[in-house]
């Protein structure tokens, strides 16, 4: 798309400054490889614009350490705008673990709880929602909750959501999205994640 340049004009009566600052609901889906990393390329230029920044993540085990949580921690604390990050458990995803005696459907609901507190309270200008997809698949929290409450957000809170399989009113209601296809990876050929690649 040319610079400067939109396909359409909406008859909403606002300004192109007015439209500049409206929130934004992302959604980076898909079955290929960086749906987190661009939410985090996001949230980089959130905290470079002085914007509060609170991440969530779903599936990421509180054990694992991510390179981005590194980075934006330490920006965070070198002063400019905070950056919260939350991790939701012990860590899920199309994996389950057996054995495990912890309930992840009321940890991945607790999470949803905190968002929605966080998001009345304005507490953040921009949020990463990591792996949140699942949580919804899996019917651990509700989707027409989720699209309610963030349609229904106060002030200019912009959220992006990540994971495979987004649900389609999700999608409906999204003003961004983004479907990431997987033409060829590292691990069709038997090889494993590696450090500053996958995390």
């Amino acid at each position: 798309m040319p610079q400067g340049q939109v396909t359409t004009v909406p008859l909403d009566g606002l300004t192109t400054r007015q439209r500049r600052r409206q929130a934004v609901l992302a959604v980076h889906t898909g079955h290929g490889k960086g749906k987190s990393t661009a939410a985090f390329g996001m949230a980089l230029r959130a905290w470079s614009a002085g914007w509060p920044i609170g991440v969530f993540q779903f599936v990421k085990s509180e054990k694992w350490r991510v390179g981005e949580e590194a980075a934006l921690k330490a920006l965070g604390q070198a002063g400019g705008a905070p950056v919260a990050w939350h991790k939701m458990g012990e860590g899920w995803s199309w994996i389950q673990r057996a054995g495990t005696e912890r309930d992840h459907a009321a940890e991945a609901a607790e999470g949803w709880a905190q968002i929605k507190r966080d998001l009345a309270a304005e507490t953040h200008r921009f949020y990463v929602l990591d792996e949140f997809t699942y949580p919804m698949k899996w019917g651990w929290v509700d989707v027409a909750d989720v699209v309610a409450t963030l349609a229904d957000r106060p002030g200019t809170q912009h959220v992006v959501i990540t994971g495979r399989d987004a649900h389609p009113d999700l999608l409906a209601a999204a003003d961004l999205v983004t479907e990431m296809t997987k033409v060829k990876h590292p691990m069709d050929a038997g090889r494993k994640g590696q450090q500053g690649i996958e995390w």
